[in-house]
């Protein structure tokens, strides 16, 4: 089955992308599920899951969040409770372990985007070696190098902030059974592969932006 692991919806504060749409097109663009992984909030997931059900969507919709560390960023799938950001990366895991998430390093040497910087001695299911908003081949080259050294499973996410571009890369997990338990049991087998292609640059542009432009209205408000 065909997975895109990072998908940002509204809930997250730099992007708008309307949860309907995604669903929409997760769909078109030929995926069976995909995780939401917003930035420090959880309830972009569950909302999700509800608005699928009440589309009458088969998509298997996986809860997540983006969090971040002390360090940079962390993906955590299959999350109950919230996990505070500002803790180190060590910590994350700990916690994320303890629900008895998955853990995912995404773009770790990706440095626009927070990413950790380094690989090994992080105690992660897999590594995000295709993210599709790297605007240049070597976060995502370095990435793969790292986690083929260390003999870490590793996947693809578009990073997608707009709904039209969910799925741009993905991840391939074998896997036959239609549910998140599944689909996560299969990672944490390194039953996966990365596949897809980087984001049209003028997408990642416009979004950044967008972004820079929400963060000056905020400042001219507060002066």
């Amino acid at each position: 089955m065909k997975f895109d692991l990072h998908v940002h919806t509204r809930f997250s504060k730099d992007s708008d992308a309307d949860i309907d749409e995604i669903i929409l097109y997760a769909k078109k663009n030929g995926l069976d599920g995909f995780a939401v992984c917003d930035h420090d909030i959880t309830e972009g997931g569950p909302f999700s899951v509800q608005r699928a059900a009440e589309l009458g969507s088969d998509l298997v919709i996986i809860p997540g969040v983006e969090i971040t560390t002390s360090e940079g960023h962390l993906l955590v799938l299959g999350i109950k409770e919230s996990i505070e950001p500002g803790l180190s990366p060590g910590e994350t895991i700990q916690r994320a372990r303890a629900q008895d998430a998955v853990v995912i390093l995404p773009h770790p040497f990706k440095i626009t985007s927070h990413g950790i910087g380094y690989v090994a001695g992080l105690d992660v299911d897999a590594v995000e070696v295709l993210n599709s908003r790297c605007l240049t081949d070597g976060p995502n080259n370095k990435a793969r190098a790292a986690a083929t050294s260390l003999g870490l499973a590793q996947v693809g996410g578009s990073d997608c902030h707009v709904p039209e571009m969910v799925g741009m890369s993905y991840t391939e997990i074998d896997v036959q059974e239609r549910s998140s338990d599944a689909v996560l049991d299969a990672i944490r087998q390194g039953k996966v592969k990365p596949g897809g292609s980087k984001t049209p640059k003028v997408f990642v542009i416009r979004q950044m932006m967008a972004n820079a432009q929400k963060r000056i209205t905020k400042i001219l408000k507060l002066g």
